[in-house]
């Protein structure tokens, strides 16, 4: 049982490089709070700005990642006021956050849960994990990505299955259609994504924000215009002295030490 005095989301630094940031509402299967979304906002802006971190870990713990939006706080609402809630603002610092983001999911991601698993480059889910948009079972639908990134994500057909149904897909499923990286076993959830997290920071962290950068600019661009995004990106990291200790160390056959300059 969490203290009701603790944060909804708890940040913590497990190594070198990595920030964590863990959901803390397990009372309220991690419901996405405007005030749990108004923390994670905040750190991932700070997080952002941290030269020490090269990649950080978002996990909601060992039974549940996200199980949606606060209902609660919805069934009152008003269009204007939903509207004026901004929402998209606070889940900017995440969708534009430069540096690897791996999502650790273990349980429900459903609703806002699902739509936050989206936000992250990588995703781990445990065998027991499920995915879901449910939203239309209460009268609404997806809000914050969960029809236009996951239709990237999965394609049309499983998509709209998706939305229109409200009904969940295994981890499995989700894994098959690409939504998930790599599928573990529920034990294994953490500490896979944060061995993930671990070899990311070891990487040359300029590499590591033009390779994320150029994959999500090129994903809706034509190929030739993604090409020219990816050669120039290419050759900007020629100026770097990462790309110099990198390839140093090859030919040294001893392991790089990359300073993220």
């Amino acid at each position: 049982m969490t203290d009701v005095n603790e944060p909804t989301v708890l940040l913590s630094f497990p190594e070198a490089g990595v920030a964590e940031l863990r959901l803390n509402r397990p009372l309220a299967t991690n419901a996405l709070s405007l005030e749990l979304q108004t923390l994670l906002s905040k750190y991932f802006t700070e997080l952002a700005e941290n030269k020490e971190v090269r990649c950080i870990l978002l996990t909601g713990g060992e039974n549940v990642f996200a199980a949606g939006g606060d209902i609660k706080g919805l069934i009152d609402a008003d269009p204007i006021e939903i509207y004026q809630r901004h929402t998209e603002r606070l889940w900017a610092p995440i969708e534009q956050c430069p540096k690897p983001v791996v999502a650790a999911v273990s349980g429900y991601a459903y609703g806002g849960g699902c739509e936050l698993a989206m936000l992250a480059d990588i995703i781990i889910a445990g065998t027991g994990a499920s995915f879901c948009q449910p939203e239309i079972s209460i009268g609404i639908m997806p809000g914050i990505g969960g029809t236009q990134r996951l239709v990237r994500a999965v394609g049309k057909a499983k998509a709209m299955q998706m939305a229109l149904t409200g009904k969940p897909i295994t981890a499995y499923d989700a894994w098959i259609g690409g939504l998930v990286s790599e599928l573990c076993d529920d034990d294994d959830v953490y500490k896979t994504a944060l061995a993930n997290c671990r070899r990311i920071a070891r990487m040359p962290p300029l590499a590591a924000e033009q390779i994320k950068e150029v994959i999500l600019a090129g994903m809706d661009a034509p190929l030739a215009s993604a090409m020219a995004l990816e050669r120039k990106a290419n050759a900007l990291l020629f100026a770097s002295q990462d790309q110099r200790e990198g390839m140093s160390a090859f030919i040294e056959k001893r392991h790089a030490e990359f300073k993220g300059k």
